[in-house]
């Protein structure tokens, strides 16, 4: 292997050690290359890396097959960029804006002009990573234990620190909607942090394609009445 592809995988390696899910198009740039060379260096490197739709993640992480932040990335993509354009304009300057985990809420943060003002508060490291290159973001990280499987963090520290803040909204995802019986997630430790940043805010969004609509999760966070705004890429909805 000649120095300068040596160089590449090893910050490649690095970033997704950071990051456990990287775009193709932003490993790319990481790396100062095209996009073709990025796919040979992974390709050439199967031990190492593998592509998930038009991401990259350890190799490892592919074998064992979990849920999956990077296998959803792509799943519905178009549908959630579409959610997100019609959730952008709920977000003001000077707002405190909690930000919930999964693949939706990236979409959302990419659609922040670059000059708005905002403190955001998260816990999951994909929207971390994505809010951290806004320029006039502060962000606030809730930490605790991670968990892979949703590139999230959970814990009483979290809990806490949620409790010392006051915030205007808080966008918030679902893997199943249902009319009668509510709000859910695939994952317990993240009910609790939904429940939290609910109750701290002055409105709540929940962002849902309509792939979730119907479909039941184990992990019970909200009735659909303490929404106030349900978005979908058809627009607003009313589950009354």
């Amino acid at each position: 292997m000649d120095s300068r592809k040596g160089r590449r995988i090893a910050v490649l390696s690095e970033a997704l050690s950071q990051h456990r899910i990287l775009h193709i198009k932003n490993a790319a740039e990481i790396l100062g290359v095209s996009e073709m060379t990025v796919r040979r260096d992974v390709s050439a490197n199967a031990d190492q890396f593998a592509f998930l739709g038009g991401h990259i993640v350890p190799a490892i992480e592919a074998e064992n097959d979990p849920y999956e932040i990077s296998k959803a990335a792509d799943s519905h993509a178009a549908a959630k960029r579409q959610v997100c354009t019609q959730a952008i304009d709920y977000i003001h300057h000077d707002d405190t804006v909690f930000f919930d985990c999964g693949t939706t809420l990236p979409y959302l943060v990419d659609l922040l002009p670059d000059q708005i003002h905002i403190t955001a508060i998260c816990y999951a490291m994909n929207v971390a990573d994505r809010l951290m290159r806004k320029p006039n973001v502060r962000l606030v990280m809730l930490g605790g234990l991670y968990h892979p499987a949703s590139a999230s963090f959970s814990g009483a520290s979290g809990l806490e620190m949620l409790d010392q803040l006051v915030i205007n909204v808080a966008f918030l995802s679902a893997a199943g909607v249902d009319a009668r019986r509510g709000a859910t997630c695939a994952h317990f430790h993240e009910a609790e942090i939904k429940k939290k940043a609910m109750s701290r805010a002055r409105k709540n969004i929940l962002l849902a394609d309509s792939s979730k609509i119907g479909k039941l999760k184990p992990a019970f966070f909200s009735d659909m009445k303490s929404f106030d705004v349900v978005i979908t890429e058809n627009g607003m909805n009313d589950f009354d």
